[in-house]
């Protein structure tokens, strides 16, 4: 690995879990506006349910069991959007989910079970709350934020939909900050500093590419890196992401390359599955054989350095796009083999809360749909599945820090190795709808690790049923 490039060591040992905060869990012990949606209703693009970080301390013994030992959180702070990409007010924790007396009970008790805490920094665009927004929506040219945004007329104004400022996509409640003023750039990296110093793990950073200066980057790294060198710093890229990945600016992007190809690879294509795809920021999603599969793979970790490939955060689906078991129109089959390829490739996977007990959803906001605590409802079979596999990821430490090497890429078989002196991990998967059977050079494998059906092997004639994986460990004699 680089000897010029630092990213934290503890990433390459991360389970993360995704929590959308006011879906997730609430508590009797938040108090709560009154007009809220009922907890198990469909979501709607405005519409509360209340859910609140006591809900999460409450759960937390859920996701240490899970195996989970990192949390990436949506937004928490002050916000009128159940979202809370809106965001009002950056140094308070918004009251809904419980202030930052809340966040602190959470951080406390998340740390104490060894669980990080990464929060979503939306520094690109904020509110129309925003005080300094307000100030100028307010007083108009006679206010003096003006500089913060970017107006064109006054009185401030976003009539028939067409706001006389500059704001995200064109979307009225979303004002862009003028990252070029230096008391902007001032608050950003206050509020950046403020929660490192509070003792969260890192930031995930929203939309950085719209904030188009590398200095700006590079200076955020600088600071929060002074507080915390081991603050993990991700950035929501969706394509190739060299230019923010060189060492001064983010540890990582999340990792949608890796996303696109598992889709393309595990998932039957239909015309449905692409409806589900497209409008959802991936773009196309063509489908892959075995070998275009492995072959992406590999082309995914020569992008960056080996410091950077192995911080990767790798996610299956998130709060942007259709869960993947809607994707795959409820083929639970296409999520394990998912999860096994996650569990096993280089970077930190991420779960997206609710999948691991086949929680559905389409595009946003059904995605965001509330987590069910009703464990008649769970797919239990697969939430064991999830539990295997992160167990196996977290006993062996080729699959964490090993090479990466492909084996066999045949019509829908694919097999790759992760090694490391003393220790090989074989997996193979086959994705088509027959059984085959391959051989591969696993005959020194003295222990078969099989999550699904446990049957020993001599490394010749190897049978892989339908839909199913198999991980063997191999160990060099001493």
């Amino acid at each position: 690995m680089s000897q010029n490039i630092h990213t934290p060591d503890w990433v390459k040992d991360a389970i993360f879990y995704q929590i959308f905060p006011d879906r997730f869990a609430a508590s009797t012990q938040v108090a709560k506006p009154h007009n809220l949606e009922p907890w198990d209703s469909p979501p709607t693009r405005h519409g509360f349910k209340g859910g609140d970080l006591i809900g999460v301390v409450e759960r937390l013994d859920y996701l240490h069991d899970l195996g989970v030992n990192a949390i990436y959180f949506n937004p928490i702070f002050a916000s009128t959007a159940n979202h809370r990409y809106h965001t009002h007010d950056y140094d308070n924790v918004d009251p809904i989910l419980g202030g930052n007396a809340a966040f602190k009970i959470l951080l406390d008790a998340a740390h104490a079970r060894g669980i990080r805490i990464v929060l979503d920094g939306v520094f690109n665009h904020a509110s129309r709350g925003l005080l300094q927004f307000n100030h100028a929506l307010e007083n108009g040219a006679a206010s003096p934020y003006l500089d913060w945004f970017t107006f064109d007329g006054f009185p401030v104004h976003a009539y028939h939909g067409k706001p006389n400022y500059a704001c995200w996509y064109n979307l009225p409640d979303l004002p862009k900050l003028n990252t070029k003023n230096p008391q902007v750039r001032d608050l950003i990296f206050r509020v950046a500093e403020y929660w490192i110093r509070e003792g969260i793990d890192g930031w995930r950073l929203d939309v950085p590419e719209e904030i188009d200066d590398d200095e700006f980057w590079r200076e955020f790294r600088q600071r929060v890196k002074a507080i915390n060198p081991d603050a993990y710093i991700v950035g929501e890229i969706w394509h190739r992401a060299d230019r923010w990945l060189q060492g001064d600016q983010f540890d990582a992007v999340m990792n949608y390359q890796f996303t696109r190809a598992c889709l393309a690879f595990l998932v039957d294509h239909t015309p449905a599955t692409l409806k589900l795809t497209q409008p959802q920021s991936y773009g196309q999603v063509k489908p892959m054989d075995a070998l275009e599969f492995g072959k992406t793979l590999e082309e995914i970790l020569r992008w960056y350095p080996d410091e950077i490939a192995y911080a990767q955060m790798n996610l299956l689906d998130s709060h942007d796009t259709a869960r993947w078991l809607t994707i795959a129109r409820g083929d639970v089959t296409a999520l394990k083999l998912a999860y096994l390829v996650m569990c096993t490739y280089p970077g930190a996977p991420m779960i997206y809360y609710g999948d691991e007990v086949g929680l559905e959803g389409g595009p946003d906001p059904d995605c965001r749909r509330s987590m069910t605590w009703n464990e008649t409802l769970w797919n239990r079979e697969l939430l064991a599945t999830t539990k295997q596999l992160i167990a196996l990821r977290k006993k062996y430490a080729a699959l964490r820090r090993g090479d990466f090497a492909n084996l066999y890429a045949k019509g829908q078989v694919y097999a790759f190795a992760r090694r490391l002196p003393g220790e090989t991990v074989i997996v193979a998967l086959n994705a088509g709808h027959a059984p085959i059977t391959i051989d591969l050079p696993v005959q020194d494998a003295t222990r078969l690790v099989e999550e699904w059906s446990g049957e020993e092997t001599h490394g010749r004639g190897i049978r892989l049923p339908a839909r199913k994986g198999r991980v063997w460990v191999a160990y060099e004699p001493h």
